[in-house]
């Protein structure tokens, strides 16, 4: 099995800053897309930003400028650098990994449990 922990969100002002990480473990040969995705009360389910295994990276339009995705492959650990964070921004953050495991080589995705992220005054 393959697990997937998150940390770093919480309560921030409007303007502030927060640093969001996934760590994954388990039966994992490799780790190819890497993303993030928020879901706000009473909306879908969005993708806020994605990174390859070749390092491509997309963003949705209402974060572009102000987010950075980034990982580090030998900690199979995904990045999410919030900047500037707007009360819009409030939601919670999911992590999301495409993943090859290691005994079967199929290639699943594996997702987070979650974690808020609230921008107020």
């Amino acid at each position: 099995q393959v697990q997937l922990v998150e940390s770093g969100g919480g309560l921030v002002q409007p303007g502030g800053s927060l640093r969001l990480s996934c760590a994954a473990s388990g039966n994992i040969y490799s780790i190819n897309a890497m993303g993030w995705y928020r879901q706000a009360p009473g909306q879908q389910r969005e993708l806020v930003a994605l990174i390859t295994g070749g390092l491509a990276r997309n963003y949705a339009d209402s974060v572009k400028g102000r987010f950075t995705i980034s990982r580090d492959n030998t900690k199979n650990t995904v990045y999410l650098q919030m900047d500037s964070l707007k009360p819009d921004d409030t939601a919670v953050y999911y992590c999301k990994m495409v993943v090859r495991r290691r005994t079967d080589f199929v290639t699943v995705d594996y997702w987070g449990q979650g974690t808020q992220v609230t921008v107020s005054s």
